[in-house]
């Protein structure tokens, strides 16, 4: 259904650690630099980038907006969160666990980025 996403930054330099960390627990391999932009390729094609805005005012994170990426383990989620956290993430809403909601059972990590992007790790157990 996506082609890609895209949140918007203030600094690549700062942006690019971060994600090349956190997707780097993905599999994704580290982010191609445009002059505004950044671009991570998932295994599975997936595209993610963080951009500087195009009309030159600073990025802002959009309330109620969340970017969600899919884990394949409760420990892939985990060290996802963990690698945000060592790269300027901040930890929100509840610690990383298994929550119920009305689509099933989940195991989610929440983040922000250092834009104040908001960003969930999700693992769906089969």
């Amino acid at each position: 259904m996506f082609s890609h996403v895209m949140v918007g930054v203030n600094d690549l330099d700062r942006a690019k650690r971060f994600y090349d960390a956190v997707l780097g627990t993905l599999g994704a391999g580290p982010g191609f630099v445009d002059r505004h932009r950044v671009f991570w390729r998932s295994p599975d094609g997936g595209v993610f980038s963080a951009s500087i805005p195009i009309d030159g005012q600073p990025a802002t994170c959009a309330n109620g907006a969340t970017v969600g990426f899919r884990c394949e383990s409760t420990e892939q989620a985990d060290a996802w969160h963990a690698a945000g956290l060592a790269n300027g993430g901040v930890s929100i809403e509840d610690p990383p666990g298994f929550r119920e909601g009305p689509t099933g059972r989940m195991y989610l990590a929440y983040l922000r980025d250092p834009d104040g992007n908001k960003l969930c790790a999700m693992h769906r157990p089969k």
